[in-house]
């Protein structure tokens, strides 16, 4: 395993994060309940952009976490790329560590504001462009999902663990269940799931859910598709549920099989991603995908 930064030990930076995460479950859940009320909404939402919305719980949680991570590692020099710094030109980010943090304080907002509990908050330790640690939190399951760089398990506020039950003896793409989005699927994405003729389907938001739920045996695979010149995803969807998915069993690469890349352009994941329960057969199943979307020309590859 990649040494951490001089000076840390990994039980005690898992402990830390432990204590952030939890701290990040009372104030998103403190919002979630408030934005139910009609009258509260409003106030809460403090950037209506229906594409791209940011609440008070976005704002606070992004606070805090950065907040103790600098109070709790003041020497370290790693660097902390914020979604919500980011979106809202609060910093300006350039690269001056090996190592950073990597923060989205609420991902799903929209299943946030609209009361589904498909929300979670993603927080990854890259180093050198990879993901090494990751936690991801689902306050409305009481779980918080960890990655130590070595191992992932799942926890409860009380400490109860909850072991990944990832599905892998499911070679066979019309075998298996997949878990898409609820508010960012695109005609192009949904012609490619009909002609992959899947078993089943599971829709919800957040992608830290959607892992969360291969994570859990509830689905074997996602798949990911951004249109050239349309939007995408971003480093923070991604490199949490990345560490966590990929030291259960399960892989998360580009369409090619190629390991992802943080830190790059806009910090943008484009192009088609595929997130399966089993490392093992991974590859073959995302050739299976590429050749289906060949076949019918769902896609404009380059």
């Amino acid at each position: 395993m990649t040494k951490l930064p001089f000076g840390l030990d990994i039980n005690n930076l898992i402990g830390d994060l432990r204590i952030l995460s939890w701290e990040a479950a009372d104030i998103l859940i403190y919002y979630s309940n408030l934005i139910r009320n009609p009258k509260e909404k409003a106030n809460i939402i403090q950037n209506q952009t229906p594409e791209d919305p940011v609440t008070f719980a976005d704002l606070k949680v992004n606070e805090m976490i950065i907040n103790g991570i600098n109070k709790n590692y003041k020497n370290i020099g790693w660097d902390i790329l914020s979604e919500e710094n980011v979106k809202d030109g609060l910093s300006y980010f350039e690269a001056k560590s090996d190592w950073c943090w990597v923060l989205d304080p609420l991902d799903g907002t929209k299943d946030f504001i609209q009361g589904t509990g498909n929300y979670a908050m993603h927080l990854a330790l890259n180093y050198k462009q990879k993901p090494l640690i990751g936690v991801v939190l689902i306050p409305e399951k009481n779980q918080l999902w960890i990655s130590n760089g070595r191992k992932s398990w799942c926890e409860s506020r009380d400490g109860t663990y909850l072991k990944t039950n990832l599905l892998q003896n499911k070679r066979r793409i019309d075998d298996m269940t997949i878990v898409t989005s609820k508010n960012h699927r695109n005609q192009t994405l949904k012609k490619v799931i009909e002609k992959l003729n899947f078993k089943d389907q599971i829709v919800m938001g957040s992608v830290g859910c959607k892992i969360a739920s291969i994570l859990r045996g509830e689905s074997n695979i996602y798949i990911c598709l951004s249109l050239p010149g349309k939007s995408s995803p971003k480093d923070w969807d991604f490199a949490a549920p990345e560490a966590i998915l990929k030291t259960a069993g399960g892989s998360l690469t580009n369409l090619n099989n190629d390991e992802l890349s943080y830190g790059g352009s806009n910090f943008e994941q484009g192009g088609i991603i595929v997130a399966t329960s089993d490392k093992f057969s991974h590859k073959s199943i995302c050739s299976e995908i590429m050749q289906v979307i060949r076949k019918f020309d769902l896609y404009p590859f380059d």
